[in-house]
């Protein structure tokens, strides 16, 4: 077996944007796919990515730019995530948005707002044609090799301490496998690994986890060994909106943003609606069983776009998956909560949309600082059934803005690089809609970035 300039261990978003990013400078690549297939958790995503200052926007008439993206991902961070990281995400998003599009990753024609965003920047794709896109391109340059049912297991490092490789298990066999560069970790977070979970956030034991079947955190495992530093992982949280009883559909429902109110099994309010998802899911496994619904009216019913995965109410109400009713007190008997206690929350809420504020949880806009506020009122009136799934960890190993891991001696770690969702640092206290596959790639193309610079200037 040929050694390699540079191992990548991960086929999802993360890995396959470093694979190519590398090739195209000429160095080969081997990458490494523990499942039978590549994709991971960037193929089961919402197909979100969070881009500023595109040609989409433009021809939405959406003024954006780097700073009020930089603004805004620092505020729904509530200023923990690293600075330096962010800057990184920035500088290098619309290049990112052109590379993906150059290498032919199709971006739906919609733009909308969604979680953490002050104007319309959630750029869709369909994910797993998205990754198997980059895949192709990977394989066109003929400097990539991917190996399927391929774990790796531990890092090796060589005589001088620098990380050179991983033991891996590829065709059944046990291999050491070097390269002469570096090795990238893009493994994914840990959702599927209920110990780890548990260990960070005891909270969420109870919760449903969706994401790659490999994702139980192997990846920071393997860098932790060797005193890898740790970022965000008191952040671990759900995001609203899943259907507690959909077991086909795996994403979200954000009709909250929209122009919907959240309620529990009381019939009440109990947040601000237009906050971060993640909180919102914090909030929501707060109330008795984890059990809320958004309640709507048919205006937000029509406002919904079914070229967004989250925002497509149409498609889950033709599954059955909305509770309907011609007034708000049939709606409230149908789930069974309180009919005059649902009816005065609506009443209150509507007069704090007149008011132009809302005076029990502070909302002012639909969606972070965007959209006006609408009043409930047009039936028939919907419920939707929404608790907090875990659909990443959000959280993992420290890095610098070169994507190298960090020690906990601040001191970076030879020749190991991380991207993807196995990096922390970045989303900080919570979570801006398409910044999770937005850091995949762009994250992903620093990471190559960086170890093909180590290798020309050795």
């Amino acid at each position: 077996m040929k050694t390699p300039d540079l191992l990548v261990i991960g086929g999802g978003m993360a890995g396959f944007c470093a694979a190519l990013e590398a090739a195209q400078a000429g160095f080969a690549v081997t990458l490494l796919e523990k499942q039978p297939e590549t994709g991971g958790s960037s193929a089961m995503s919402g197909g979100c990515l969070a881009f500023a200052g595109t040609d989409l926007q433009r021809g939405h008439d959406v003024e954006d730019s780097d700073e009020l993206l930089f603004t805004d991902l620092r505020e729904v961070g509530q200023f923990d995530n690293d600075e330096t990281l962010v800057r990184a995400y920035v500088d290098h998003q619309l290049d990112t948005y052109h590379w993906m599009r150059n290498h032919g990753v199709v971006f739906g024609p919609s733009i909308e707002t969604s979680s953490g965003q002050s104007v319309p920047r959630v750029h869709s794709v369909d994910p797993a044609d998205a990754v198997r896109q980059l895949a192709r391109a990977c394989t066109a340059t003929g400097r990539v090799t991917v190996h399927l049912n391929a774990p790796a297991h531990r890092l090796i490092r060589d005589a001088q301490g620098r990380f050179a490789g991983v033991q891996a298990t590829i065709d059944g066999e046990r291999h050491a496998l070097t390269a002469r560069f570096g090795v990238i970790l893009a493994s994914g977070g840990f959702c599927r690994n209920a110990e780890m979970v548990h260990r960070f956030a005891p909270q969420y034991d109870d919760a449903v986890f969706i994401g790659g079947d490999g994702n139980v955190g192997d990846g920071l495992r393997m860098a932790m060994e060797f005193g890898a530093d740790l970022r965000d992982m008191a952040y671990i949280k759900g995001t609203y909106g899943k259907h507690p009883l959909d077991e086909t559909n795996h994403h979200s429902c954000l009709a909250v943003y929209k122009g919907a109110i959240a309620v529990n099994q009381d019939g009440r309010r109990f947040v601000d609606e237009s906050v971060s998802y993640k909180l919102l899911g914090d909030a929501a496994i707060r109330q008795p069983y984890g059990a809320t619904f958004q309640i709507l009216d048919q205006h937000v019913m029509d406002s919904g776009d079914d070229r967004v995965r989250i925002l497509d109410f149409q498609r889950r109400l033709d599954e059955g998956l909305f509770t309907h009713a011609n007034s708000l007190d049939e709606l409230a008997q149908l789930i069974e909560v309180p009919a005059d206690t649902l009816r005065d929350t609506v009443t209150a809420y509507n007069a704090g949309v007149d008011a132009g504020r809302d005076e029990a949880f502070g909302r002012t806009h639909l969606v972070h600082h965007h959209g006006a506020l609408c009043r409930i009122e047009q039936a028939p009136f919907y419920a939707y059934p929404s608790t907090a799934a875990v659909f990443g960890t959000y959280c993992g190993l420290r890095v610098n803005a070169s994507m190298a891991v960090v020690n906990v001696f601040d001191e970076t770690l030879d020749g190991l690089f991380a991207a993807g969702e196995v990096v922390g640092g970045f989303h900080g206290g919570a979570y801006m809609t398409g910044t999770a596959l937005g850091k995949a790639a762009i994250f992903g193309r620093l990471a190559a970035r960086s170890a093909c610079g180590t290798a020309r200037r050795t």
